[in-house]
């Protein structure tokens, strides 16, 4: 039981980070951001080359792949997102297809391979007689510094009150002031940076290989569709529940991890489509 309580706390936490950054998008956009996972996936290669192919410093690789993570979200907005926002399939399709293309780019550089990544921080502790790496505890630590952080960036600062403004109605929006492309690329810069930084947490987790991105990819819309589109609280409470979820059925039966978190989503669906605490925009 306390490995389950432990290593369920560990995963959803980084569950929930992954998350955040895709129901921002959903929310403030209104887009399906399916290549969302390959933030996590550049994020994740970025720090291996820096720090284990260059050997630079371990924050160096961290801090670099969220910058080129934020540099992502705001490329795919000015290049994709806002030429075709009339259209959100198209949006949807080029975002899905962007995310085949840059994992073939990753093939083409670093193989198709599996790799391991280094811990940030060497060394494990125990809780409990429970072996717990501290780079996980690192990685939840730091989850809920920026899970809090955005938070309160976007309650109480003026950006923050617009993106609220944007999801809620962005042509009213609009009309009371607010540069709603502006909004959308903060939000999408953030939501990169979000991703990318997850990546790198989330492979040090498992491994890091081309077809990475899927798994997180379908995790933070299990989330986010549970917990209610543009819910940060949604968000929080359904990313405990499904790692909980996972790792209480991991030890049950590893092979059907991922069966009850499609479970769930389908009974949402059916049973409360708009999500446990939903709403369409963010609070």
């Amino acid at each position: 039981m306390a490995q389950i309580l432990i290593q369920g706390l560990l995963l959803s936490g980084l569950y929930a980070l992954i998350a955040m950054g895709f129901t921002l998008i959903f929310s403030v956009g209104r887009v399906l951001n399916l290549a969302y996972g390959a933030y996590l996936l550049i994020g994740g290669y970025v720090y291996f080359w820096i720090a284990q192919e260059l050997g630079l410093p371990k924050v160096a690789g961290v801090l670099l792949a969220t910058i080129v993570g934020c540099a992502m979200g705001f490329a795919k907005f000015r290049l994709i997102v806002k030429p075709l926002k009339s259209n959100h399939v198209a949006v949807e399709i080029s975002t899905l297809i962007l995310a085949v293309v840059l994992q073939a780019g990753v093939v083409l550089v670093f193989g198709d391979s599996s790799k391991i990544l280094l811990p940030i921080i060497p060394g494990v502790g125990r809780v409990a007689e429970v072996a717990i790496p501290y780079s996980n505890l690192l990685a939840v630590a730091i989850s809920w510094v920026i899970l809090i952080g955005l938070y309160f960036f976007i309650r109480t600062t003026h950006t923050g009150r617009a993106m609220q403004a944007v999801s809620m109605d962005a042509k009213g929006a609009a009309i009371s002031g607010i540069d709603a492309d502006r909004i959308n690329a903060i939000t999408w810069i953030i939501s990169g940076g979000l991703g990318a930084l997850g990546g790198v947490f989330f492979a040090s987790y498992t491994q890091l290989y081309p077809g990475m991105w899927v798994a997180p990819l379908i995790i933070a819309v299990a989330v986010v569709i549970v917990g209610g589109i543009g819910s940060i609280l949604g968000t929080l409470v359904v990313a405990h529940i499904v790692g909980f979820m996972e790792i209480g059925v991991s030890t049950w039966n590893p092979e059907l991890r991922g069966v009850f978190t499609m479970l769930l989503i389908i009974g949402v669906l059916v049973l409360r489509p708009r999500g446990l605490f939903g709403r369409e925009e963010i609070h």
